[in-house]
């Protein structure tokens, strides 16, 4: 499980021989979002929430879509 970023705590991750379409899991002690990142250039939507809020959801994803250009890049990577 490659860590690709960090946000106020909680990791980011690209799983290896995950299904398309590119997609990150952002991971807490709380539970897990994951975000469809609409290469390359976003914005990301919301795909499932588990353990949080939806309005924690659409409140990281304003943080995620920052990095929507390295985290595409890191999911062709990995992918390739």
């Amino acid at each position: 499980m490659p860590i690709i970023a960090r946000i106020d705590g909680l990791i980011i991750v690209i799983y290896p021989h995950d299904h398309t379409p590119p997609h990150v899991h952002v991971l807490g002690p709380d539970g897990e979002i994951i975000y469809e990142l609409n290469c390359p250039a976003g914005p990301v939507s919301i795909r499932e929430v588990r353990g949080y809020s939806e309005r924690e959801a659409r409140k990281l994803a304003k943080r995620v879509n920052e990095l929507v250009p390295f985290l595409c890049s890191a999911w062709k990577g990995i992918h390739a």
